[in-house]
């Protein structure tokens, strides 16, 4: 019974999104950590995730029976009920949201609350079935945790915590395009009309290079604006470039297009793992904020 409600949860984005939200909150803290709220926004956030991608399981339980990757997903198999799964999520969702309240700020909790909107509502019941756009409307909620993370501590929306979202809504680009390549198959026959299905391989392609270019240049922003040091930018421009340069292996004429794809996304995971590890640890001590506001 617990491994059901554990995996509608989707434990490996709920990992992934720990260390994205674990180098936003390290970031702002600047080395002054405060234990038990990063203990409550970590628990918190993931209790939201879980939520979301359980209510997700329940909305694309029909799409998931027809892709090979998701169809023993236990909303399919039905081992789990769609009811069931439902309010797990929302029960999950009540904890989150309300540890995220008591510990937290209004800042933390608009944008915990945008990326669920964002990701359940928009993304889940709209974009993702009906529009070539849904990777990028459904990136901003990708892009979330760490901004909450960060504004847990700071109380506020300033430059660092822009940057982080505008970074890991262009890191979430690349990274998706190149499933949506190697998973070609059961998108198409999912309907999903991500850009390699709807526009073609080729074009995606060219997207995934021209959205890791300018990931690359966004990074460069926190060192830049005074939020994090020299160890952070080696990080940032050593993994940016490989990432670029592994891009531009796909227009090889003799390349694996699959195998190419999952190098691409593989290296994705790596990269931005090391940058909120890189973040975390070389911030300093004061950043030059342009612009800061408060909910």
């Amino acid at each position: 019974m617990f491994r059901r409600y554990l995996t509608v949860t989707k434990p490996g984005i709920i990992m992934g999104n720990l260390i994205s939200v674990a180098g936003g909150f390290l970031l702002a803290s600047r080395g002054d950590i405060d234990l038990v709220l990063m203990a409550a926004t970590l628990v918190g956030l993931s209790l939201v995730v879980a939520s979301g991608c359980a209510i997700n399981n329940c909305i694309d339980r029909d799409i998931d029976a027809k892709m090979a990757r998701t169809r023993s997903r236990v909303t399919v198999t039905g081992e789990m009920s769609v009811r069931a799964a439902f309010w797990h999520g929302v029960v999950l969702g009540i904890m989150g949201f309300s540890l995220l309240a008591f510990f937290t700020n209004a800042t933390a909790v608009f944008f915990a609350a945008l990326g669920y909107v964002v990701y359940v509502g928009i993304y889940s019941l709209y974009m993702k079935r009906n529009s070539v756009y849904g990777t990028l409307v459904g990136s901003l909620s990708g892009a979330v945790p760490p901004v909450v993370g960060y504004c847990a501590v700071s109380g506020q929306f300033d430059a660092a915590a822009a940057i982080l979202l505008v970074m890991f809504s262009l890191w979430q680009m690349p990274h998706s395009y190149a499933i949506a390549i190697f998973r070609f198959d059961d998108y198409e026959a999912a309907g999903i009309p991500v850009l390699p299905v709807a526009e073609g391989i080729s074009k995606a392609k060219r997207h995934i290079v021209l959205y890791i270019a300018v990931f690359a240049l966004v990074t460069l922003l926190l060192p830049i604006s005074g939020y994090t040091g020299i160890g952070f930018m080696a990080v940032a421009a050593t993994t940016s470039f490989w990432w670029l340069l592994m891009a531009l292996r796909g227009y090889r004429p003799d390349i694996d297009v699959n195998g190419w794809a999952r190098q691409v996304f593989g290296f994705s995971i790596l990269n931005i793992t090391l940058l909120s590890i890189a973040m975390a640890v070389d911030y300093h001590e004061a950043g030059s904020a342009l612009f800061a506001f408060t909910l």
